[in-house]
């Protein structure tokens, strides 16, 4: 790590420098090995492979991606179609960069606590400092008696699975040269690059494996894009690669985990000529999978070997493959999927509610909303998700607050838009401690929102609308078409009209997005 200091003057990026000033920098440590250090051959050297895929298919519901991590003038072609088929335009929060280490042996996860910045001849990409921090004080166990067939071991002692070891960063190629292929990326938009988060991962416990998705679980939102760093092959002949990575491949599209594995044992006992390996990102790949359910379609985009290029040596090769986990899997119906397994307990639901109730109740004791107890950080109640609470005295309403951001605690939320609805709901007066006997509380999960491009996948009763246009946006829960007499049309044009206040047409060139809720 290289620290910046002394810096001076003014500069067009002056609010950048000064970020730079006294941060940690990594600095670019694979420039000139993995890919030249010129900014300027870079960029267009970068650019050219993004361009031939220019007029591939882009999807806006991408979640991860599997890219590989050998030097461009191998592998570049093969990366380019796995970032060329996120659409820039989409707005992430942060990226996670999960590969494996080439160096240390870890027996866990090493995250980059140490960082503020990843340097690259194209410029710095900012960390993510307060989630990579957040990753290694994680401290719940699991006890889930997992017993899988495999030559994963089981190891019981789970505390410590993420950490921070310097020296599983400090050469490490897998993460730095994702990051100028998503410099140039987003620059097509003029959009920096989102903070990343930089993780390591080296173990084959597999109950440490299922942990770190565990942990890592709760981020896999539509926020967020994960970058799984992996070549496949190593050392076989072309003709053996190509049957080895077909059937890799092949797994990988299942979005089994348990079919990868066997699959990667299978290919390892194959008594294939020099063949080292699969997948040498073998853990971070399963670390994806076990966060994958049946909302994800993995679809895969392009396949080369290094006796692909310029007829290299055939007779030891690498292989690359990338691939594009898309959220919404059609579900063989002819429509696309957008329930997800989120669901919530009866215990679940009544802590849900104690909190509430007791977040009106406390703010009428003038106290702050105490913080509820959760026995594990991987309750439901800990998932990042909206939800609305409404407040109900007598059957009729009394106040209705939500929050769709998927950036806080489902306990946190639902505590906060308690008080907000008991005390900030502008159509009514607050609520007293005479009324607090009297109010019913029903509480609005949402599951995570997904862009739609048409009316036509938007289902009445079952989906909630989300419409945004500039400054402006809108929303009627799932449960308002129970209780009025409205085609979806009027649904979507009241919506429209009174709730994000662009007229009742205004909807047809605003930004569309369905949900559901888990009402109680």
């Amino acid at each position: 790590m290289m620290t910046m200091n002394g810096c001076k003057g003014q500069t067009p990026e002056k609010t950048r420098m000064d970020e730079l000033c006294s941060s940690v920098v990594r600095p670019a440590t694979q420039a000139n090995r993995f890919y030249t250090g010129d900014a300027r051959e870079l960029t267009e050297e970068v650019d050219s492979f993004l361009a031939l895929h220019s007029d591939d298919k882009k999807y806006n519901n991408v979640a991860a991606v599997i890219v590989p991590h050998a030097g461009y003038y191998f592998s570049g072609n093969v990366a380019a179609a796995a970032y060329m088929a996120i659409d820039p335009k989409k707005q992430y929060k942060r990226i996670f960069l999960l590969g494996p280490s080439h160096h240390e042996w870890l027996d866990g996860a090493s995250v980059n606590t140490e960082a503020d910045w990843y340097a690259t001849p194209l410029g710095s990409v900012k960390v993510d400092h307060e989630t990579a921090k957040a990753l290694t004080t994680t401290d719940c166990t699991d006890d889930t008696d997992l017993k899988e067939t495999t030559n994963y071991t089981n190891d019981a002692n789970l505390d410590s699975v993420f950490c921070f070891r310097p020296e599983a960063h400090d050469r490490e190629h897998c993460l730095e040269v994702q990051l100028p292929f998503l410099q140039r990326l987003f620059a097509q938009y003029a959009q920096e690059v989102p903070p990343i988060v930089p993780i390591v991962i080296s173990t084959n416990d597999y109950n440490k494996l299922k942990r770190i998705a565990e942990v890592l679980k709760p981020y896999f939102t539509d926020e967020n894009l994960f970058v799984i760093s992996s070549d496949f092959s190593h050392y076989p002949s072309y003709e053996d690669a190509c049957k080895v990575d077909a059937m890799t491949g092949k797994a990988i599209e299942t979005g089994d985990v348990k079919e990868f594995i066997a699959t990667i044992n299978a290919n390892a006992r194959s008594g294939k000529r020099n063949l080292a390996t699969s997948a040498c990102g073998e853990f971070a790949i399963i670390t994806l999978m076990l966060m994958l359910d049946k909302q994800y379609e993995v679809k895969h985009l392009m396949y080369q070997n290094s006796g692909d290029i310029d007829n290299h040596d055939h007779s030891r090769v690498v292989g690359y493959h990338s691939f594009a986990i898309l959220r919404n899997r059609n579900n063989g119906s002819g429509q696309t999927r957008t329930d997800t397994d989120f669901s919530l307990s009866a215990e679940d639901k009544k802590m849900l509610k104690d909190i509430a109730f007791n977040s009106i109740r406390d703010s009428l004791d003038g106290k702050p909303i105490a913080q509820p107890i959760v026995n594990c950080q991987f309750s439901i109640i800990n998932s990042k998700c909206g939800a609305f609470v409404s407040l109900h005295k007598h059957g009729r309403l009394r106040g209705c607050i939500g929050h769709f951001g998927e950036d806080y605690p489902l306990y946190e939320i639902v505590a906060e838009m308690a008080r907000a609805a008991a005390f900030d709901d502008p159509r009514f007066m607050p609520v007293t401690r005479d009324e607090l006997d009297d109010l019913d509380i029903e509480i609005s999960v949402l599951t995570p929102m997904r862009r739609i491009q048409s009316l036509d996948e938007f289902e009445l009763h079952r989906h909630g609308i989300y419409i945004k246009k500039g400054y402006r946006s809108g929303t009627f829960l799932p449960q308002v078409a129970d209780e009025v007499n409205w085609t979806k049309e009027e649904f979507v044009g009241h919506c429209s009209q009174d709730k994000a206040g662009l007229g009742w047409d205004g909807w047809r060139d605003a930004e569309l997005y369905v949900y559901e809720a888990i009402v109680f």
